[in-house]
This record gives C-alpha cells, sequence and structure tokens, in this order.
C-alpha cells in the first residue's frame, strides 16, 4: 500500500540557525527510505508559482478553488506492507523536518 506523508507550510516552524540541520536531516531521511526501497517520489509545492485553475474546455483562470485551503507544503509518497511502519516513517520524517506529519493512504492507479 502506499502512503501519502505531508505537511502545509504553515507547519514548518524551524528556529533561526537550524535550517542547514533540517536539510540534512529530511534529506537523510529520503535516502534511508531510498535505500530501504520503499521510496515513490516525493517533493514540494512551488509556492513562488501561483495556481491555475483549468476548466474541461480548456479555458483557465488564476488561482486554485476559491473554496479550498491552499495548497502548499511538502510531501513524500512512500510504499510500505503496514500501516504501522507508515506511522514509523511518518514519525521520523516529523523528527527531521521537525513539524507534525498527516498520514493518508494514497490512491494509487496502477493504470495511470
Amino acid at each position: 500500500m502506499k502512503y501519502l506523508i505531508s505537511f502545509p507550510s504553515k507547519a514548518m516552524i524551524v528556529p533561526d540557525g537550524e535550517w542547514e540541520a533540517v536539510v540534512h536531516d529530511s534529506h537523510a531521511v529520503i535516502e534511508e527510505a531510498k535505500a530501504a526501497g520503499v521510496y515513490v517520489f516525493g517533493g514540494g509545492i512551488d509556492e513562488a508559482v501561483p495556481p491555475v485553475l483549468v476548466s474541461a474546455d480548456g479555458t483557465f483562470s488564476a488561482g486554485g478553488y476559491p473554496w479550498a485551503p491552499p495548497l502548499n507544503g511538502g510531501f513524500t509518497v512512500l510504499e510500505l506492507p503496514s500501516r504501522e511502519e507508515a506511522v514509523a516513517w511518518a514519525a521520523r520524517i516529523a523528527k527531521a523536518c521537525r513539524c507534525q506529519q498527516e498520514l493518508r493512504v494514497f490512491g494509487f492507479d496502477p493504470a495511470s
């Protein structure tokens, strides 16, 4: 099963002088996930580029859904055999990033 581990940008409250350690620690956890063969993909939303809402007819407008909270922050998708292991990996990522992580089952479509 695949799991989405994520956090919104506002969750990242890192004290001055700790950013370098956060970058190092978070990259180390991802390297561990890759070495363990559980890493699928990950990244973060580029908040410097505003979203565009595209309709089925191809028309588009600036901004995302007006009724939804903004989508931002970072995420990682891991393939793991159990929810317990997903919680353990989410805890490792939370420790590295110095912020809580939200864990969800990722609805992967193998036909995609």
